[in-house]
């Protein structure tokens, strides 16, 4: 294997054997982000010089130090909206464009605590919002490699970076998880600290990442859930439970399957190809039960989406008073939304998430998860649209924890992704039947970039 194909879990253990040098890892995914990325365009910013003298100094560190952490050495990529220090980030923004943030974001620390190298930063779409971005699906560059975080997507299948870190408002982590065949996890709501990261709602962002398989995303996990004071949303529930040496397969007892909008709603090949799943799943003994949502979920979705406006119009207050015209126009359209929609609205809105989260947690509570489509469809066709995200905002809402999970491909070879929802603070028995999941399906297919 070339060092590229290495998970990070992989990739560290040979860098910590002596098998794999800092350098030559670096090295190997700078000359693979040559090859393919003048194609698909994942890169925000970029300076393989740094990268290497990054990883030449973890190799001598090696010489006379232990390790930093589990990720010493393994390069990776970081989404645009997450503050580096003396690295450039623009946020997707010619706003921001010449922007140098002076702090990390508390992930970015952590990673870094962690031994981890910042490659780069990865493209995102405006403000983390709409207008999609120039980035292509390394599977069929005729189709959305979806967003926000779709860089971070791109780079991971792409063989570019082994895991980076993405952030959902409504499915910006797990959507493009889904177009691009790899893994996506959002933690439950809290587990990630949001310090430093350019907010879009604070109703709602949750901070994710991408990886390969879920081996990585427990190693991951087990890195960033951490409580931090700096967050005013950050959880102080236990972590201890994430520890990666922990982590294992766990086949379930019994699993839900969401079937009212979610899968009703999808393509017929879809439904095909999760009834497919589904019957792999039953065969070794696992309980499944249909789920019919007993909601109106056009109130649900409308709800949301006003919540993001109205927080995204406080957001950006000050900055589009002044120069509107500076804006992209699914981010103008946005705020101008949410500065029209009175308090009371809001207010009822916020009440109808509220009324959905516990109706939807006592539906859900008798199974160990809940599974069911990540998207409408294997990539929406064309690049004007990042694809429809309600079929991960119905959960992000709900602020559960949820994986998608590549397990199929359509008959055109465009990668499936499976959402596998747990109950809030369960990550680690939600990564551990995802694991079980995985191993099940056997999903090894890459794009043929």
């Amino acid at each position: 294997m070339s060092p590229h194909e290495f998970s990070a879990a992989q990739a560290a253990s040979h860098i910590r054997k002596g098998k794999l040098s800092c350098a030559d890892l670096a090295k190997d995914l700078i000359k693979r982000s040559e090859q393919l990325n003048p194609e698909l365009n994942l890169w925000a910013e970029l300076d393989p010089e740094r990268v290497i003298e990054d990883a030449i100094k973890k190799d001598q560190q090696l010489q006379t130090h232990n390790p930093d952490g589990p990720l010493h050495g393994i390069p990776l990529g970081i989404k645009d909206i997450f503050n580096t220090k003396g690295i450039k980030t623009s946020h997707g923004s010619p706003i921001y464009k010449s922007s140098v943030p002076k702090f990390d974001a508390t992930s970015v620390s952590l990673l870094k605590a962690a031994g981890a190298i910042i490659m780069g930063k990865t493209i995102t779409t405006e403000f983390a919002c709409g207008d999609p971005p120039p980035t292509l699906n390394p599977w069929n560059k005729s189709r959305t490699p979806g967003g926000s975080s779709t860089g971070s997507a791109v780079g991971v299948a792409s063989n570019i970076f082994p895991v980076a870190m993405g952030s959902q408002t409504a499915g910006s982590v797990l959507r493009p998880a889904a177009y691009n065949g790899v893994v996506g996890t959002k933690p439950t709501m809290g587990r990630i600290s949001r310090y430093g990261v350019h907010p879009v709602s604070w109703s709602v962002d949750t901070m994710g990442f991408f990886s390969r398989n879920v081996e990585d995303a427990a190693l991951m996990l087990s890195i960033l859930a951490k409580p931090d004071s700096k967050d005013q949303y950050s959880s102080y529930i236990s972590s201890k439970d994430l520890d990666f040496d922990q982590h294992c397969a766990s086949k379930p007892k019994s699993i839900g399957i969401l079937q009212s909008f979610f899968l009703e709603d999808c393509d017929t090949e879809i439904k095909s190809h999760v009834s497919n799943l589904t019957n792999l799943i039953s065969n070794e003994g696992v309980n499944l039960k249909e789920l019919n949502l007993p909601f109106d979920m056009d109130l649900i979705h409308a709800a949301h989406r006003m919540v993001m406006n109205v927080n995204g119009a406080s957001v950006h207050e000050q900055g589009f008073d002044k120069n509107p015209q500076n804006y992209g126009p699914d981010v103008r359209r946005m705020i101008e939304i949410g500065k029209l929609t009175p308090s009371t609205t809001y207010i009822k809105g916020e009440k109808v998430r509220q009324v959905y989260r516990r109706a939807l947690l006592k539906l859900i509570e008798p199974y160990d998860v809940v599974i069911t489509s990540t998207t409408k469809e294997a990539g929406a066709p064309g690049t004007s649209t990042t694809g429809d995200p309600r079929w991960q905002a119905a959960i992000t809402t709900a602020g559960l924890p949820a994986i998608s999970l590549p397990y199929s491909v359509t008959a055109d070879g465009l990668p499936l992704g499976i959402q596998i929802i747990g109950k809030p603070f369960s990550d680690k028995k939600l990564l551990s039947i995802a694991a079980w999941i995985e191993e099940l399906v056997g999903f090894k297919l890459k794009p043929s970039v």
